[in-house]
């Protein structure tokens, strides 16, 4: 039986090994160092092992009140040094023992108080324990960087704008649309160069942000930094090798050091860097820090040889992206010739009145500060400025396309209280939440009225909204108008079709609906068919795919049209629904769940309904996260649920192994699993798929001809598979919260208990917080908000995101901004709703051509 300083050593290196989480052991370090320590004080011969049990005894209790995991880190490392007895016993444990504890410290106080690390064999045959650390890492006096202190600044200045005529301001703005060749020191070759990062004209270098700033006033040096940090580090390549990893992958892998300690850097994949860095070389990296096996290490940073110019002539030095071609020093020379010639004459096209109110800076300002800011809040300044822009633009846009959509009148949809009441009664077997009948008044307000309807219903997972839908349907019904849903995949349709069908079998009069299914898999006769049903008024619903916006598609008297995962669709694609029926009453719906302040920017356009309820029965999914180490507890957790005749779904963030990023792949994980569960059905649904082969699976797999599916994103919105109890979601860290929430959302669809294990594969105290988050609440809008506040918009504004109207910064937006944007919006459209005023011109020159660059329909 091992001794409790063996067992003692073993249990120390896996809470290394797991990122120093206090979950080695059930119940934490403290509960476990009270049966620990009796033990330990049991086994002890001599002084010195009494003083040990002692302290490491007190270290157990206390280390989860220790806050840092840099500091649990070197407690750790601690605690294995003195139990190897690299280190010696502090006094305060000395004093505890009389003469002999008395002779032992002088012993000890002969030893010099760090020792070189060495490897020492434990019992055994342990792995030697590592104590290269931050506790040897030796500070070294190091030189003052000649840098100016950056300035600080509360607020932008402001200046007078301009005094341009209208017609001056516009020929300044179309000097911009000139090509890069009027920037001095830019010639044709270097134009051709930058034709492949796509800048053409002085304007696209003016939006042409950087990708990150290296803040030079800022060092940190190595000995200093702290784990899961973003930071920038300058040092010279030390040592350098290729290391083969998992299928033959092969990784540079390279030391470099600043003196005062050393960091590990490997490139996944990136063999080839071998020739493209050499030891000695000064160079430059950015990127995150993490910690493995007591080594600071980054992984796959973003890197350039130093440029000495930098330290000594910018504070904040802009890093761009780049192709092959383009030299980072010698773009940012141009780059910085095109901002000090145009930068400051650029017109602003926001009123005078707008930018006071939000004491936002002015736009040639933010242009040089975006580019080469004077410093981190000049910089803060220019990001607010122009992610403001972007908003307000926005939100005048949706409104704009929502004006001159509504300025054609609908066909108002008129029911009765009897008659909603007897559908409803007739339709569904359980009475509607109090968010459902919520959403089903707002509709039904809507759809009276002679204004087309423009109506976004957002429920979480499970909410309820296709009974909403199902009722929206049958008002059109009611009053003897045509109907149609369109979802984004044909296994989706079908199960719309399915639901929707038995759904109106008890429509409550004698008129009997005709339900059709259209989509690519049907054949030629099948599909005109439907084409005459639909234009002759034969058939009153129509379900579909993209198949229901082709040419040749007409209805006869569509009165509402229903989108399903309407971010799934683009702006021509809803407008084509849209334009196949006298304008009708528009409801798209979306599972995403996105903060209420958001929702109202990035839809301005549509009236909002929420089901923030879910119908009663609903079981909630129960979510756990489940280290690496233990994953094959998960593996016989599926094991156990397969044998009961459930099903199981495993996610994983990439699809083939990557050289670039260290995470399991779908496909790597199919093999694995294939073998592992050789006695039952294992299927694989990637992406990279062609749609009717992914449909084929999900269709399979909804039929139980298979046991377990290994997927990827793609099983984020889906079919409904009630009889699947588990969801494995592998790289769990990797994913945001209302997307992890949306992979939940695939379980717990039936009677069975269901669960969701998340595995991460690298447990920053970042993905900690989100993670743990995830097995207290099933609330998709908390977890929403919550995403908000972690990692930024970028991820909740995915869903509207596409082509050129993608948001620049979008990780930079704050509830305060969008907010502030969205009540000057409506301030401007409610006083000027054409942008007629003469402060409005410039504003209203900028709106047109983000509606000529996005089809003239940004919803």
């Amino acid at each position: 039986m091992p001794s409790a300083l063996e067992t003692l050593v073993k249990i120390l290196k896996l809470e290394r090994e797991q990122g120093c989480s206090n979950r080695a052991v059930i119940g934490g370090f403290s509960a476990y160092s009270v049966n620990w320590k009796r033990d330990a004080q049991a086994q002890a011969r001599r002084p010195e092992h009494h003083i040990l049990a002692e302290e490491l005894g007190d270290l157990l209790k206390d280390y989860e009140h220790v806050e840092s995991q840099l500091e649990r880190m070197k407690q750790i490392d601690y605690m294995l040094d003195r139990i190897v007895g690299r280190v010696p016993a502090p006094e305060k444990y000395e004093r505890m023992f009389n003469k002999q504890v008395q002779e032992v410290k002088q012993e000890r106080q002969t030893l010099p108080p760090k020792v070189k690390p060495v490897d020492v064999v434990l019992q055994n045959d342990e792995e030697p324990i590592e104590t290269y650390g931050y506790d040897n890492y030796q500070p070294v006096e190091q030189s003052t960087l000649d840098i100016p202190v950056m300035p600080r600044l509360a607020r932008p200045p402001r200046k007078p704008q301009q005094e341009y005529s209208l017609e001056e301001a516009r020929e300044r703005l179309a000097e911009l649309q000139k090509s890069v060749t009027e920037v001095k020191g830019i010639g044709g070759s270097i134009a051709d160069d930058l034709k492949k990062v796509d800048i053409h004209t002085i304007n696209d270098m003016l939006r042409y942000l950087p990708r990150r700033y290296d803040n030079y006033t800022k060092l940190l040096p190595i000995h200093r930094l702290q784990p899961d940090e973003v930071v920038t580090v300058i040092g010279t390549v030390k040592s350098k090798t290729i290391r083969v990893g998992k299928g033959g992958r092969k990784d540079f892998h390279m030391v470099m050091s600043d003196g005062t300690g050393e960091l590990e850097v490997t490139f996944f994949g990136q063999h080839f860097l071998i020739r493209n860095m050499r030891e000695g070389q000064q160079i430059v990296v950015s990127g995150k820090t993490t910690i493995w096996r007591n080594h600071l290490q980054m992984a796959n940073p973003e890197w350039e040889a130093m440029d000495s110019e930098n330290l000594h002539t910018i504070g904040i030095v802009p890093v761009y992206p780049l192709s092959e071609g383009l030299k980072p020093r010698s773009f940012r020379r141009i780059m910085k010739k095109a901002i000090d010639q145009y930068a400051e004459d650029v017109p602003d096209h926001i009123p005078a009145s707008v930018l006071d109110r939000t004491e936002l800076a002015d736009l040639g300002w933010s242009i040089r500060n975006l580019h080469f800011p004077e410093g981190e809040d000049h910089l803060n300044h220019a990001r607010r400025r122009r992610i403001f822009d972007q908003l307000i633009e926005l939100q005048l846009g949706v409104l704009s396309s929502r004006r001159d959509w509504q300025a054609v009148e609908g066909v108002p949809l008129q029911v009765e209280d009897g008659w909603l009441d007897s559908f409803l009664a007739a339709t569904f077997p359980y009475e509607l939440t109090g968010a459902q009948q919520r959403a089903v008044a707002d509709i039904r307000r809507d759809v009276a009225k002679d204004i087309p309807m423009n109506r976004l219903l957002q429920g979480d997972v499970g909410a309820g909204k296709t009974a909403v839908a199902v009722t929206t349907i049958g008002m059109a019904l009611a009053n003897r108008k045509q109907a149609a849903l369109m979802a984004p995949t044909s296994i989706l349709a079908e199960q719309h079709y399915r639901g929707i069908t038995k759904s109106l079998e008890n429509y409550p009069e004698d008129f009997k609906p005709v339900v059709a299914l259209l989509t690519g898999a049907l054949t030629t006769a099948e599909r005109q068919s439907i084409y005459r049903g639909m234009a002759d008024g034969s058939i009153d619903v129509v379900i579909g795919t993209h198949a229901l916006i082709q040419d040749g598609v007409e209805f006869k008297d569509l009165a509402v049209a229903i989108i399903d995962e309407q971010h799934r669709f683009g702006v021509e694609q809803r407008a084509a629904l849209r334009g196949k029926g006298t304008n009708p009453h528009l409801l798209v719906m979306t599972a995403t769940p996105i903060p209420r302040t958001l929702a109202l920017t990035m839809y301005a356009d549509l009236d909002l309904s929420i089901i923030d309820e879910k119908p009663p029965g609903r079981q909630p999914i129960e979510t756990r996260v489940v280290m690496p180490v233990h994953r094959d507890r998960s593996l016989s957790f599926i094991e156990a649920h397969i044998g009961e005749g459930r099903q199981a779904f495993v996610i994983h963030p990439l699809v083939e192994a990557s050289e670039k990023i260290d995470a399991r792949s779908a496909v790597e994980a199919y093999e694995e699993l294939s073998r592992t569960f050789y006695e039952h059905r294992v299927c694989l649904l990637h992406g990279r798929m062609r749609p009717d082969e992914k449909d084929e699976i999900m269709t399979a797999f909804a039929n139980h001809e298979y046991d377990i599916m290994v997927t990827t994103s793609v099983a984020e919105v889906g079919v409904d598979v009630p009889n699947a109890s588990v969801i494995v979601i592998e790289g769990a860290n990797r994913f945001g919260l209302a997307q992890l929430h949306q992979f939940r959302g695939r379980v717990g669809r039936g009677q069975h208990k269901s669960f969701c294990l998340l595995i991460p594969d690298n447990m920053t105290p970042e993905a900690e917080d989100r993670l743990r988050a995830m097995e207290k609440t099933d609330d998709g809008f908390k977890l929403a908000e919550m995403d908000w506040k972690l990692r930024g918009a970028g991820d909740l504004l995915g869903t509207r995101q596409s082509g050129s109207h993608a948001l620049q910064l979008a990780e930079e937006m704050t509830p305060e901004l969008v907010t502030m944007a969205q009540a000057e919006a409506r301030t401007i459209y409610e006083e000027d709703p054409y942008l007629e005023f003469p402060e409005h011109q410039l504003l209203k020159d900028r709106l047109q051509r983000v509606l000529d660059r996005d089809g003239g329909d940004v919803s």
